[in-house]
């Protein structure tokens, strides 16, 4: 009996260390990233999820790669809390921190965001005046710098347009690559994250003034310790070539800890477009894995 316990022992240890194993996999927390959709999904979850896997491993949070259809869409799902963590343009920041509450944890390094207007690169185009009364493409109502801050120019300069949202800043550059619209806003890092086929056809007419860039957020209800591991190792992201690498592939060259007062710049604006939203009641249910 001694001895069929001494070789079964090591077995039932084993077994046991697993089930512990499995069970601490099953209850580890999965805290979604949403990234708002500029681009199509394909192309953010290319460019995101090696980045969030990365992190998932430093940290020990499991980090799971979430976007929307469309940017109204990404919007919604700001307002309804259904992200853990959440990469928005600086407009959304200072909406949904309001309600339901985001707070920032980062934003991107030595970097400011400004609006372009694009057009065909062998287009006779020079000035903005020379767009009165046509149609042009942004990418949804409120994209801060590609749309609000674009379509804020030509209404201070008294020049007429009609805006078509296309939906993403891709969109926008597709459609005026092809002819479709003379023209079209957006911000200078998804252009340049176009690929070249595309980008080559383009040049840029105008572009703003520089706003404090998109912020990273966190939902309230994820708790500080855990937003604080994320925030460091994104900030230590541009430490190592392997961090560096992933940094590219999202057109970042680094991630600086961020405060709520960082995006009083947009607050001055006073822009009211989405407070609407933010009067609607915030879900805040855990572990929402909402796409």
């Amino acid at each position: 009996m001694k001895r069929l316990l001494h070789y079964h022992l090591p077995g039932c240890l084993l077994a046991v260390l697993l089930a512990c194993n499995s069970h601490a996999e099953t209850n580890q927390q999965t805290l979604t990233f949403g990234i708002v959709p500029q681009q199509s999904a394909t192309k953010l979850a290319r460019m995101w999820t090696p980045l969030l896997e990365y992190l998932s491993e430093q940290t020990g949070q499991r980090l799971q790669f979430k976007t929307a259809p469309d940017i109204p869409a990404f919007e919604q799902r700001l307002a309804n809390g259904e992200y853990d963590l959440a990469y928005m343009n600086p407009y959304h920041y200072t909406t949904f921190q309001r309600s339901p509450g985001y707070q920032a944890f980062g934003k991107q390094k030595d970097k400011y965001l400004k609006g372009i207007i694009v057009v065909r690169a062998d287009s006779a185009y020079q000035d903005l005046h020379e767009f009165n009364d046509q149609t042009l493409a942004f990418p949804a109502p409120a994209a801060f710098a590609a749309s609000i801050v674009t379509r804020a120019e030509f209404s201070s300069l008294g020049i007429p347009i009609t805006p078509s949202y296309v939906s993403s800043h891709d969109s926008v550059y597709r459609t005026v690559a092809k002819g479709i619209y003379p023209a079209g806003g957006g911000v200078v890092r998804t252009l340049k994250g176009l690929e070249a086929e595309i980008r080559d056809q383009l040049r840029i007419l105008w572009t703003s003034p520089p706003y404090t860039p998109h912020a990273l957020a966190a939902h309230p209800r994820v708790a500080a310790d855990t937003v604080a591991a994320i925030s460091a190792a994104m900030q230590q992201l541009d430490e190592s070539e392997q961090g560096r690498q992933l940094l590219r592939q999202i057109n970042f060259r680094g991630v600086v800890a961020a405060r709520d007062p960082d995006w009083n710049d947009i607050r001055k604006l006073d822009i009211d477009l989405l407070d609407g939203m933010v009067a609607q009641p915030a879900s805040t249910r855990e572990g929402s894995s909402a796409p």
